[in-house]
């Protein structure tokens, strides 16, 4: 069970609902994250607001690859299973790409350079060294995809910390069903 409660829908406003019906529309359903983020409509939408911001930065298979990345080393199992069911079922990524980048690499060798500098981001607190940014600027990066991936990465790790605080039970079709 959550440590934070998700409201009844009797308690949900008209536009939270709406928001809310938006992404059961997208996913297929509607992960408990949201529901129980709809306590408080404003930080639902800052998240959502954040997360359609986020999604015209880079290309979805290395946002997917990030927020993977960044869930594995920030141990949330919620996003790492959503993550995971969104790669897999929005993003066109396979089981084996999923798993590699959980583990902060790639087949791709720009997205290999792209997971292992986001964890180092998590890693230094943001202090990454003079070597991490040559090694992301060696495979093709330039300064304005580094604050691209910089900006996911903290996206991805405020919703990690939201669901490690709630210890949202795990929904998300296909995975283990256990909590943040």
């Amino acid at each position: 069970m959550s440590r934070l409660t998700a409201p009844t829908p009797a308690d949900i406003d008209a536009k939270t609902q709406g928001a809310l019906d938006a992404i059961a529309k997208q996913f297929g359903f509607a992960p408990s994250m949201f529901t129980t983020l709809a306590a408080n409509p404003t930080v639902l939408e800052i998240v959502m607001g954040l997360q359609g911001s986020i999604a015209k930065l880079l290309d979805a298979k290395t946002r997917h690859t990030i927020a993977l990345a960044v869930s594995q080393s920030n141990g949330c199992h919620y996003c790492q299973a959503l993550h995971g069911f969104i790669s897999s079922n929005l993003g066109g990524m396979s089981a084996e790409e999923i798993e590699l980048a959980r583990t902060g690499t790639s087949s791709d060798p720009k997205r290999a350079a792209v997971a292992k500098f986001a964890q180092h981001v998590i890693e230094t607190r943001g202090q990454v060294s003079d070597e991490d940014l040559a090694a992301i600027r060696e495979v093709g990066y330039i300064d304005p995809e580094i604050q691209a991936i910089v900006t996911i990465v903290v996206v991805t790790l405020l919703t990690n910390y939201l669901n490690n605080v709630s210890d949202t039970v795990v929904d998300v079709p296909g995975a283990d069903h256990q909590s943040a």
